[in-house]
């Protein structure tokens, strides 16, 4: 990857900031092409002189995605949202990155899915996905597509948010309550850093891994109640744990002003792990993190009493 010059559609996003620096260390030069650039300014200091670029670009404006891949050696696409417009993001969005990476002679391609994508999905992001992902192809026949499980790290949105819930649940009647819903569905959560390397490997060998789609998961299979249950015991904090019955669960997102949407609950009615024949992070020779070796780092924040507190338990 040295001196290649690869753009990143949303950059400067929480997976993006790690995909930066990967490839900074492979010696490429970076150029992140988001809607607004200054929202991913604070990677310039990672890498060295004129080593990263910052580009305005909206997927829905096609010359604005044209001028940023224009003389790129290699484009990722990592732009996803959880609710909103799936179908001008997840489909339309890419196609148009697609089909100017590939006009632009780009050489390697890399789509980020997620391992929810299915056609016949309960819900529209998961549908929107595999439409992504076809749409892609469709343009870029050579493209890579990486469908992660849930990714974790220090910024990520999901272990924190429930690290979150459970340190400030009140404490009404004896032990603080934590509500979990879709308690027994399973992820599979992947290390941020650990998706990052697959991603820059992919891009450095185009032959080898273009035109496929890989699940990319952890080491770990764990539920959600397991996960809010690991995470109290990482952060030290005794709750008492109510498991919403799934009845219970789809009526609350179907209500408006909820903290889960309709279709983020239909998500959870599925397992997000990797499945039989589909290849996995395998192929790419990296070895993933467990979440219980580095979560326990930044979730040190969760604490009483932050790193002063008693050792957590595992």
């Amino acid at each position: 990857m040295k001196n290649q010059l690869v753009t990143l559609f949303g950059g400067g996003g929480f997976v993006g900031r790690y995909v930066v620096q990967e490839l900074l260390k492979a010696g490429a030069r970076v150029r992140i092409a988001q809607r607004d650039p200054r929202q991913a300014l604070y990677l310039r200091t990672q890498g060295g002189l004129g080593q990263t670029q910052f580009v305005a670009a909206d997927l829905s404006r096609p010359e604005t995605v044209v001028r940023a891949v224009a003389g790129s050696d290699a484009v990722v696409n990592l732009v996803g949202i959880l609710e909103g417009d799936f179908d001008k993001v997840h489909v339309a969005g890419a196609r148009t990155v697609a089909e100017a990476a590939a006009a632009a002679g780009v050489k390697a391609f890399v789509q980020i899915s997620a391992i929810g994508a299915d056609p016949a999905s309960p819900s529209a992001y998961g549908r929107s996905k595999a439409a992504g992902e076809q749409a892609v192809l469709a343009a870029f026949p050579t493209a890579t597509i990486l469908r992660p499980s849930i990714v974790f790290g220090r910024e990520d949105g999901f272990v924190n948010r429930f690290a979150g819930m459970i340190s400030g649940a009140p404490a009404l009647i004896g032990r603080p309550l934590v509500p979990v819903m879709a308690a027994a569905t399973k992820f599979q959560p992947i290390y941020v850093v650990d998706l990052a390397q697959v991603v820059v490997k992919a891009l450095a060998e185009p032959e080898r891994f273009g035109g496929q789609t890989y699940a990319i998961g952890g080491p770990d299979v764990i539920s959600m109640g397991d996960l809010n249950r690991w995470i109290a015991g990482a952060i030290g904090r005794d709750v008492r744990f109510l498991e919403i019955p799934n009845d219970l669960g789809g009526a609350i997102a179907a209500m408006p002003f909820t903290p889960i949407s309709k279709d983020q609950w239909a998500m959870l009615s599925r397992d997000n792990v990797v499945g039989d024949g589909v290849p996995g992070i395998e192929a790419f020779g990296v070895r993933p993190v467990p979440l219980a070796t580095v979560a326990p780092d930044w979730l040190v924040v969760y604490r009483k009493n932050g790193r002063f507190n008693k050792v957590a338990r595992a």
